[in-house]
């Protein structure tokens, strides 16, 4: 039976691609809609399967229209790929276990509000880290504290800047986020 997927975005939706693009050819999974509450995100650029609705939304219509949607949608998965709204509790009683969020550190680490992206890599060189990475997590009620499903570690080099740091962690994030959304959803 074919499970279906929902990706949430903010940013460049560089994640939501790579997902989409990696389970174009399943049989097993597919993602069915795109949500963004960014407007100008480069990704309602693309040129996607026709098959994937892909919909901006205003951050008031969370707890309404979205929340309406995906429960007709009934999705097998909710995916967080850079979205950065704290997700309402209504999701995480309906959908059990059923939302999953990638973060750029090793939780705990460089955790909770505000922390994201660049900002998190700032830190890790301010702080004089030997080593960061990526967490998969559960979705809870508080930011970046669900349970954790799989992290990654790489090593901070001498000379890694943030934006090194960066490039690193979006070729974890690429390679392993499909491989945890299969191992979850099969």
């Amino acid at each position: 039976m074919n499970k279906e997927i929902v990706i949430f975005i903010s940013g460049k939706g560089s994640n939501a691609l790579n997902i989409i693009n990696h389970f174009s050819e399943s049989e097993n999974l597919t993602v069915s809609h795109v949500y963004s509450n960014n407007k100008t995100s480069p990704f309602f650029d693309l040129k996607l399967d026709s098959n994937i609705k892909v919909s901006f939304f205003q951050n008031e219509d969370l707890n309404t229209k979205v929340f309406k949607e995906l429960q007709y949608i009934k999705p097998d998965l909710i995916v967080l790929a850079g979205f950065l709204k704290k997700i309402p509790t209504s999701y995480i009683d309906y959908f059990k276990k059923r939302i999953i969020n990638i973060h750029p550190s090793l939780l705990p680490k460089y955790g909770g509000k505000g922390m994201y992206g660049s900002r998190i890599h700032d830190n890790v060189i301010e702080n004089n880290e030997t080593e960061t990475g990526i967490t998969i997590h559960y979705v809870s009620e508080k930011y970046d504290s669900g349970e954790i499903i799989y992290q990654r570690k790489i090593v901070v080099d001498d000379i890694d800047t943030a934006k090194t740091i960066e490039k690193k962690i979006h070729k974890l994030e690429h390679k392993y986020l499909p491989k945890i959304i299969e191992s979850i959803l099969i």
